[in-house]
């Protein structure tokens, strides 16, 4: 909330020195003052801390990805779209911490606010069928990874579809966990 209140008064000197150096007619670099009050409203509609966390992403270093994301404290004062990708950046990456049903909440709440690329709706659907795979929703993760693939336009990620779709043939269903947790469960033991 401090940032926003400093780039509030930011924005607000910017302009009024902007309009002062009209006023006085100095045009020139009044015109420099528009550049840069553009560059200062842009920043109230992206996140700083979102364009580091994508850029550390696209250049493969995680770690500092999830330091980025998690300095977002609250997301849901960011527009629709980041509030989007902040939850869905924060599911992918902090899944280990945050465990999966917090992180399958997080990434079918940044589905239905709209992420804005078929790729970033086929990430998130994969790692939600991943989810449901590792809790034991068989039909809902191979639904899922269908609709994956179907948003998966440039098939980037055909080969990881095709992978977990052959590690769900194989994977255990809801009811065999269940049976399989009875049987390890305590054991009797016999009279004397």
């Amino acid at each position: 909330m401090i940032k926003f209140i400093i780039r509030c008064a930011l924005a607000a000197a910017s302009l009024f020195f902007t309009v002062a150096l009209f006023y006085n007619g100095y045009w020139g670099w009044g015109i420099m003052m528009i550049l840069i009050d553009v560059i200062i409203g842009f920043s109230f509609f992206r996140n700083e801390n979102m364009i580091l966390a994508l850029n550390a992403m696209r250049t493969g270093d995680t770690e500092k990805s999830k330091k980025y994301i998690n300095k977002i404290s609250a997301p849901q004062f960011l527009p629709k779209k980041q509030h989007a990708y902040v939850l869905f950046l924060k599911a992918v990456l902090n899944t280990q911490e945050l465990g999966f049903a917090q992180s399958e909440q997080m990434l079918r709440k940044a589905i239905s606010l709209g992420l804005r690329t078929g790729q970033d709706n086929a990430v998130a659907r994969m790692h939600l069928a991943g989810i449901c795979a590792q809790t034991g929703r068989k039909k809902e993760a191979v639904s899922l990874l269908a609709e994956a693939k179907k948003l998966d336009s440039s098939g980037m990620m055909k080969d990881q579809i095709v992978q977990m779709q052959k590690q769900l043939q194989v994977a255990p269903s809801k009811n065999q966990m269940r049976m399989a947790q009875m049987m390890g469960g305590r054991k009797k033991t016999p009279r004397r």
